[in-house]
């Protein structure tokens, strides 16, 4: 059996907190090219829903002065992972917009590997995610910057919510960088509501679930903002929230 077809293990560091038990029943998974052509704009919104356990594999390729915007809503598998894999050529603009919200044993991943190939490309990563129960959510995330991409402008923002002690956040942004002009940032955060903000929601006369809720939908708005189809991600998004909290 070929390589590509094995099954892979926890010491893979892409597979660390995978479901491999989930994972074996959709191996191989395929994967799905997305070429934007010179001077070309795409988009694309992924959502990860329903019962059954669901792998996908993005291989997105941006020529020069692309552009690109992918948002991903992961709200409910018992098993959900995605991985995204993107190469961008000089000038071109890719953003990643992602949520997962994950309750009881559910395993939600997000695994990025972001590489800028040429001059004066741009990316941004933002992750949102908010996890219940014993659920655990994953953001693997790597930007690479390889020799001559200088001007290269990347960044990732990851933030984990967890509403009980019990859920697990595990997140690991990386760079990469082989070039001197470079401007590049990551920042990670896992941690529970505001006490303070949660307060101040109560002192003005929301009641304690409400100034949550209203809490938790700007936090996942956060990966959705300027997406074509923000309302439509923010609605799924609150729909998953609200089965969470119930």
């Amino acid at each position: 059996m070929s390589e590509a077809l094995t099954l892979p293990t926890r010491r893979n560091e892409d597979f660390r907190y995978a479901d491999l038990n989930a994972l074996e029943t959709l191996w191989p998974i395929a994967a799905e090219p997305i070429a934007v052509a010179e001077g070309e704009e795409g988009s694309l919104q992924v959502m990860l829903e329903g019962d059954a356990p669901v792998a996908r594999h993005l291989v997105i390729t941006l020529a020069k002065g692309a552009v690109f915007d992918l948002r991903v809503l992961s709200a409910g598998p018992v098993y959900g992972r995605i991985a995204i894999d993107v190469r961008l050529g000089e000038g071109a603009d890719f953003t990643l917009g992602a949520a997962q919200l994950a309750t009881g044993s559910e395993n939600l991943e997000i695994v990025t590997k972001v590489v800028h190939t040429a001059l004066n490309a741009s990316s941004r990563q933002i992750v949102r995610s908010v996890l219940a129960g014993h659920a655990v959510g994953t953001y693997l995330g790597c930007i690479g910057v390889e020799r001559g991409a200088d001007g290269t402008d990347a960044e990732q923002s990851v933030r984990a919510m967890l509403l009980d002690r019990t859920a697990t956040a595990n997140a690991k942004p990386e760079l990469e960088i082989y070039a001197d002009d470079v401007k590049a940032a990551h920042g990670c955060a896992v941690g529970e509501l505001d006490g303070e903000g949660l307060f101040y929601l109560m002192s003005r006369g929301l009641p304690p679930m409400a100034a949550k809720r209203l809490m938790l939908q700007a936090f996942l708005a956060e990966a959705f903002a300027g997406a074509p189809a923000a309302q439509a991600l923010e609605s799924a998004a609150q729909a998953r929230l609200e089965a969470i909290l119930s």
